[in-house]
């Protein structure tokens, strides 16, 4: 799917019955793609490639389905012709006669999808999305509670709600999230269609997105911090950004710095709070996430691919520093990223 010029516009459709948590948490995600985790490595602040929107019938303030006030950003006749458009969720008891108080979002959603834009729900946002008639004939999800009686409703639809996200349509562009906080999810997959799968899973380490029992030591980036002031230091770690594997990697940055050794090591570690080859090391081990992440090689194979001859030293630095195995860090994200790369090239 080519990428669509940024910013990309984010429709996120607020009823009378909606979730504040789900319809801010896109909203949060989505706004903070790209800038959060420039920030966290020290960079200057970049915009995010999405522009979110809250967007209602009429666009003007009212409560929540759990009582917040919500005050929206357009009307539906307003709102630029959005790229993405999602209905988050409805707190609708399942089966409950929905009749024809939705017409107005429904064919706003349709006249969306004729002008070429990808259609999600969250949980129960499925109830209007199904409305749009554009799930008939294909898979389909929701919460687990409302998946029966939708199949009822909708019997053309397959109903699964086991699946916590789901990809279905021409050019797969009707995007579908299952129970409850599968919505994180389905936030995840719009970032790597629109953005990239490298920037979806950077969304998800910085807020913890994609497994509840993991330490949070796994989904942390080892080069987090604020860049330095000192020139000298700042130049050496740009080559070692790309430079970490090569033999001896440290005298390569004293020899960049044109510094005494013992003057060089001591400036990078009162600049960077860590030793040269503390911080290669972790350098290095980010890189090994990316790979673990993103590829099949065998984890020595990954050792010495990022500057490791002994893989069993790679392994103990790995658990030390990660709080997982290599193995353990695979299993746990790399699964993701495989998703999110799957759903970010639609067949």
């Amino acid at each position: 799917m080519p990428k669509r010029p940024e910013p990309i516009t984010v429709a996120l459709l607020a009823t009378p019955e909606v979730s504040a948590a789900t319809l801010f948490g896109f909203y949060d995600v989505l706004a903070g793609t790209r800038r959060d985790w420039e920030v966290l490595h020290g960079r200057e602040p970049v915009a995010s490639p999405f522009r979110p929107l809250v967007v209602s019938r009429d666009g003007q303030p009212f409560a929540a389905g759990n009582g917040v006030r919500i005050a929206p950003d357009a009307a539906l006749r307003d709102c630029p012709a959005p790229d993405i458009a999602i209905v988050t969720d409805l707190m609708i008891a399942p089966g409950a006669a929905v009749g024809d108080r939705y017409d107005d979002e429904v064919r706003w959603l349709r006249a969306a999808w004729e002008a070429g834009a990808t259609l999600c729900s969250a949980c129960s946002g499925a109830l209007l999305l199904a409305r749009t008639g554009l799930l008939e004939g294909y898979d389909a999800t929701s919460h687990w509670a409302y998946c029966d009686a939708l199949a009822r409703e909708h019997p053309r639809t397959r109903w699964q709600a086991e699946r916590g996200l789901v990809a279905a349509g021409p050019g797969q562009r009707l995007l579908m999230a299952g129970s409850g906080a599968a919505w994180h999810l389905l936030a995840l997959a719009v970032i790597a269609r629109f953005a990239s799968p490298q920037e979806a899973m950077q969304v998800a380490r910085v807020n913890l997105l994609g497994g509840a029992d993991a330490n949070a030591t796994a989904y942390a980036s080892l080069t987090h911090g604020q860049r330095p002031d000192d020139p000298v230091v700042a130049r050496c770690q740009v080559w070692a950004a790309s430079g970490y594997a090569a033999e001896n990697p440290v005298r390569r940055m004293v020899e960049l710095s044109g510094l005494p050794e013992r003057t060089f090591k001591r400036r990078f570690t009162l600049a960077t709070g860590m030793s040269p080859m503390e911080y290669l090391h972790t350098v290095r081990l980010e890189e090994a996430k990316q790979l673990l992440e993103s590829t099949d090689l065998p984890v020595e194979a990954i050792a010495v691919e990022v500057g490791y001859q002994d893989a069993s030293f790679f392994g103990r630095l790995f658990r030390r520093k990660v709080a997982l195995t290599p193995a353990q860090y695979r299993r746990r994200f790399g699964a993701l990223s495989q998703q999110l790369r799957r759903v970010a090239e639609p067949a």
